[in-house]
């Protein structure tokens, strides 16, 4: 008995630096990446402090190779010194972020909610429209993403200004809704599909109709993946820039649009557009930070169900 133990210490010594090599090279791996994933908001954050020298020249570390500036925050109002002045640029930039966040919230909402219910009956009934049964149906609704943007804007624009739709958010919202739709219930039947169906017959059993078994049972189990997929959407309508750009002009006008506005005759306004795009960047990692507490609440709950 003893030689055994003796045995298995030793081996326990032999395999300990093996395994120590092994976790400190996952964490090496992860700490690059990261660091890679990183830099693009950390070079955004830095330039939004730089001057003109600084962005050309390539100076990346604040107080060691550049002394940070309000430069690119004072150009939108936004530094300590001008937070209290009124601001052209100031107002005109709460206006945009007020109508990217209108736009893409309700449009990430609705699409959440309509993709929920397509993907809900694609997972739990059968459908056939011709020739297409629900595997054919839920690639159609994937394959609408094949299409570029650009095919869409003359129809899109015609449409709009028939319907008197240009240039309004409620416009934007129903496109971005139409747009990220696809995504919402490609996600949502996939999470639907892991969910046994048992669960749903014995709350029929017990007298839930269909949507009382959907809305007590179903739902919070599939809670995460809703949270997945309103993030996604989120993120894609938040940073759309193509049809906002195409379909609005002054009143409707979004972040992205007046980020790439942030051009002059004497070149491109880096450290302003900087300042812009990391104020666009913010809310979303706030978000992100927020709602991921709420997706291991929603997986937590899906357990005690």
């Amino acid at each position: 008995m003893s030689a055994q133990i003796f045995k298995d210490s030793d081996t326990d010594r032999k395999f300990r630096p093996v395994w120590y090599l092994s976790r400190g090279l996952i964490y090496g791996v992860l700490i690059l990446w990261a660091i890679v994933c990183l830099f693009p908001i950390f070079w955004t954050a830095t330039t939004a402090f730089k001057t003109a020298p600084d962005v050309m020249q390539g100076n990346i570390i604040p107080w060691i190779d550049f002394t940070p500036n309000w430069l690119g925050w004072r150009s939108l109002g936004l530094s300590p010194d001008t937070i209290g002045n009124e601001s052209t640029v100031r107002e005109e930039f709460l206006k945009r972020f007020w109508n990217s966040t209108v736009v893409s919230v309700t449009a990430s909402l609705f699409a959440v909610v309509l993709g929920s219910c397509a993907a809900y009956g694609l997972s739990r009934f059968s459908y056939k429209f011709g020739f297409m049964r629900n595997s054919d149906i839920s690639f159609f609704f994937l394959s609408q993403l094949i299409l570029p943007p650009v095919v869409l804007a003359l129809p899109f624009l015609v449409l709009y200004k028939s319907l008197d739709l240009l240039d309004t958010r409620i416009g934007l919202i129903f496109l971005y809704t139409l747009t990220v739709l696809p995504i919402v219930i490609w996600i949502m039947r996939d999470q639907f599909s892991s969910i046994p169906t048992e669960l749903e017959e014995a709350a029929l059993v017990d007298g839930l109709s269909i949507w009382g078994a959907f809305s007590t049972i179903v739902m919070p189990i599939a809670l995460p993946g809703m949270v997945a997929a309103f993030i996604l959407s989120l993120v894609l309508t938040w940073n759309e820039y193509f049809f906002a750009a195409l379909l609005t002009s002054s009143a409707a006008k979004t972040l992205p649009v007046m980020v790439a506005s942030q051009t002059g005759s004497q070149g491109i306004s880096w450290w302003s557009m900087a300042a812009l795009s990391f104020a666009a960047i913010v809310p979303l990692i706030i978000i992100g930070i927020i709602l991921e507490r709420y997706i291991i609440k929603g997986m937590a709950a899906g357990a005690v169900k």
